[in-house]
């Protein structure tokens, strides 16, 4: 099993070239079951998740056929994906089970073949994320639904039909799905508390590209009109917002400098506003951002949110900045339940935490010192990686797989940049 070995201490310096957003670019391949016609996506992440996505649209039947063209250089692909032969609407459970976001392809199937069939995804190591929104919603939308063995059974023989579908508390997957699925209802879908997240309004346009006829994008409240079939399109994905932020960390907890390449400040605010308050210099450039830290940086209290608030996906990063920060800072986490699983991992670096419920105390130290650490999320182990960067002495990360699911050559970025880190086999 892969491990990662940090020897910490090297401020970061050099530039950083920011991938494609994983979180757009999953909703966007199952945006390719919605059309009999190609689908060309630029600019898609090569990661785990990526090709789990992959194989889930392959037995229903796409074509998902990859291009690395010259100028992409090791970075990013190009995806072609065909959905003119669809031979299965079922998602097994084998392939679900490792990774959420396959539930995206419920609403799709659903919309364009009348019926679908797709596993229970089960629980998750950060919390539950039930998906009885997206069940409800297509309900709303005349969809019958029932639970069968572990699979949501769902069918609708004469087609979706336009409602208004207000959602009783934010779900960026849910409000993917019925995006997708209202695209080709009849008539018009009004959906209410819809989520904001940058990636949504990538989908949408990317959407809109296709054919659809959608209003309110980047809002709560978002106007589909049904159309009876849409096109192929090529679209580029979004720049990864959470990488690009887990970088500017980086930056900002060795003391460095990293010009992030591709990044857009106006993806992050709230990533840039926590920053800033810890005494990092963030600054747009033509190319994208450059991150200034300073010898240690502030302390400071953040709160995760439903975007445009600060993005649960980069508390853990944070937590790691704070741990070395000159004063004491309190995170609270209102997203997911499990989201505190790095504190005992952090705890064994030396970071001085404790949690309280939904709220954890971070008192900053000195320094960090290098031990081996376990990851056990996504996010929880690249705040490991980084804890590791700024640590005395050797950190060896174990459990890297997580990492491969979200960021892409992340070893060689950082080696890029001065870290000495590398990848082995134990």
């Amino acid at each position: 099993m892969d491990r990662i070995r940090i020897r910490g201490g090297r401020p970061l310096k050099g530039s950083v070239p920011i991938s494609g957003a994983k979180n757009a670019a999953l909703p966007l391949m199952a945006a390719a079951l919605l059309s009999e016609g190609e689908l060309s996506l630029r600019r898609v992440p090569r990661l785990a998740d990526i090709a789990t996505m992959a194989a889930l649209l392959g037995q229903h039947g796409v074509q998902v056929l990859p291009e690395a063209p010259p100028s992409a250089g090791p970075l990013g692909q190009t995806l072609r994906l065909n959905a003119a032969n669809i031979l299965s609407t079922r998602a097994p459970y084998d392939i679900v089970r490792k990774m959420r976001a396959s539930v995206l392809v419920l609403g799709p199937l659903l919309a364009r073949m009348g019926r679908a069939e797709v596993s229970l995804p089960g629980g998750c190591a950060i919390g539950t994320r039930p998906v009885d929104l997206h069940i409800a919603g297509l309900a709303k939308l005349g969809a019958s639904i029932e639970l069968v063995d572990g699979y949501i059974r769902a069918s609708a023989p004469g087609g979706l039909k336009g409602a208004v579908v207000r959602l009783p508390k934010v779900s960026v997957g849910a409000t993917e799905n019925l995006l997708m699925a209202a695209s080709l209802a009849k008539g018009t879908t009004v959906l209410e508390n819809a989520a904001r997240e940058p990636e949504i309004a990538d989908l949408a346009h990317c959407l809109v590209a296709m054919g659809a006829r959608i209003d309110g994008i980047g809002s709560d409240l978002m106007t589909i009109e049904g159309v009876p079939t849409l096109r192929g399109a090529d679209y580029s994905v979004m720049p990864d917002r959470i990488e690009c932020g887990t970088y500017a960390v980086a930056a900002a907890i060795t003391g460095g400098e990293l010009l992030l390449d591709g990044a857009r400040a106006e993806l992050m605010e709230s990533t840039i506003g926590a920053l800033v308050e810890a005494g990092a210099e963030v600054a747009s450039e033509p190319a994208g951002l450059r991150v200034r830290g300073r010898l240690r940086p502030r302390p400071g209290d953040i709160t995760t949110a439903p975007y445009p608030g600060f993005a649960t996906d980069m508390q853990a990063q944070m937590m790691a900045l704070a741990a070395v920060a000159e004063g004491a800072s309190v995170l609270t986490e209102t997203i997911f339940e499990n989201r505190f699983m790095h504190v005992p991992e952090l705890l064994r670096l030396g970071a001085d935490i404790r949690v309280s419920g939904a709220a954890a105390l971070v008192r900053g130290v000195d320094h960090l010192v290098g031990a081996p650490v376990m990851a056990t999320d996504l996010r929880a182990s690249v705040s490991l990686v980084l804890a590791g960067l700024v640590a005395r002495g050797e950190t060896i990360v174990n459990r890297i797989y997580h990492l491969d699911r979200g960021y892409e050559r992340l070893e060689a970025k950082l080696v890029a940049c001065g870290a000495d880190i590398e990848r082995f086999s134990a």
